[in-house]
C-alpha cells in the first residue's frame, strides 16, 4: 500500500515506524503487554499463544507465515523442529528483518523467505499444513481475496490462524484505523462477520474468533 511519502510513514513497501514498534513490543513482553493494553485494548499473550501452534507442528510439516513482517511469529518455531517454514511478505525490508530474526534464533535451516503478494500467492493448492497471518489481514488492500488465497494453499485438515484489527470494535479504536490508513499501513479491513464469511467461503470450518480489544484472533480448519 502507498504511504504518505514522509520518513517512517511510507507504507509497507518501505520501513514504517509502526513495523519497528510492533516488532519491539512483541519481543519485550512486559512493556509490550502494557503498551498493547493501553493502545488497542488487546492482551498480547494471546498472540504468543496463537504463535505457539507453530511449535506443535510435527517434523516434515509445511508452514506459511504471511505477512511475516519482522518475523515475530518465529518465536513459535523450535530449533531442530524439522519443518519447512515459508516466510512471505511483499516488503523486501520485512523479509530482511525476518531473515535476521531467523539467524538470531538459530532457525535459518528451516526458514525460507519469499517475496509474495498475498492476493496471488506463488504456491500450489493445498501446499501447507498450517497458515498463519498475525496482525496482517487489516494491512491488505483486498483482505477478502487474501483469505481466499490463504485457504487455497492450505491442505484439507490443515489449520488457518491469525489476528487482525477489526472494523467493528467500537469508536474508541477508530483513531487507530484512521491514522493507519493515512500512513498507508491499514487497508479497508473487515468486520467480525466478514472474516467469518470469508473463511467459510475459503473452505475453513470450525472457526473460533475471539475479540481482545480491537484485535480479533481467528482459527479454523480447512474442509
Amino acid at each position: 500500500m502507498p504511504g504518505t511519502g514522509l520518513p517512517g510513514f511510507d507504507g509497507w513497501n518501505g520501513d514504517p515506524l509502526w513495523g519497528r514498534f510492533y516488532d519491539w513490543s512483541v519481543e519485550h513482553p512486559e512493556v509490550g503487554a502494557l503498551l498493547w493494553k493501553a493502545g488497542n485494548g488487546s492482551d498480547l499473550s494471546r498472540l504468543y499463544d496463537a504463535a505457539a501452534e507453530i511449535g506443535r507442528q510435527p517434523a516434515g510439516s509445511s508452514v506459511l507465515d504471511v505477512p511475516c513482517g519482522g518475523g515475530v511469529a518465529l518465536r513459535g518455531l523450535r530449533p531442530g523442529q524439522d519443518v519447512r517454514y515459508v516466510a512471505a511478505d511483499i516488503s523486501p525490508v520485512m523479509l530482511d528483518r525476518t531473515a535476521t530474526a531467523a539467524r538470531r534464533r538459530g532457525l535459518t535451516d528451516q526458514v525460507e523467505c519469499v517475496a509474495a503478494d498475498v492476493g496471488q500467492l506463488p504456491f500450489a493448492d493445498e501446499e501447507f499444513d498450517l497458515v498463519v497471518s498475525f496482525t496482517g489481514l487489516h494491512c491488505f488492500p483486498d483482505p477478502h481475496k487474501a483469505v481466499l488465497e490463504m485457504g487455497r494453499v492450505l491442505r484439507s485438515g490443515g489449520v488457518l490462524t491469525g489476528s487482525a484489527l477489526l472494523n467493528d470494535t467500537g469508536a474508541r479504536y477508530l483513531p487507530w484505523r484512521q491514522v493507519g490508513r493515512m500512513a498507508g499501513l491499514i487497508g479497508p479491513g473487515a468486520t467480525e462477520a466478514q472474516v467469518r464469511d470469508w473463511l467459510d467461503e475459503a473452505g475453513v470450518e470450525f472457526v473460533s474468533l475471539v475479540l481482545s480489544g480491537t484485535v480479533g484472533y481467528f482459527r479454523g480448519t480447512r474442509r
